[in-house]
């Protein structure tokens, strides 16, 4: 699974469970992510589990900074 900033993450193959995807910390695009869920707007550090799936914003902009952890 791999996945991009705005990017959304439906949880469990529930699309209720749905969150945007605002941060990536690796740069292959790789778990973990993190997303602030539509529901509660709760942003958490999220590892998918094999149900999720990820749906892609559509293409990146050339400017787009994905949002990266200290090293």
């Amino acid at each position: 699974m791999y996945a991009h900033v705005g990017d959304r993450l439906i949880a469990e193959g529930d699309a209720a469970r749905a969150g945007l995807i605002i941060g990536v910390p690796h740069e292959d695009g790789s778990p973990p992510y993190i997303v602030k869920w539509l529901s509660d707007g709760h942003i958490a550090m999220v590892w998918p589990g094999d149900f999720a799936r990820v749906v892609p914003s559509g293409p990146p902009s050339p400017d787009s900074q994905p949002l990266t952890t200290g090293a």
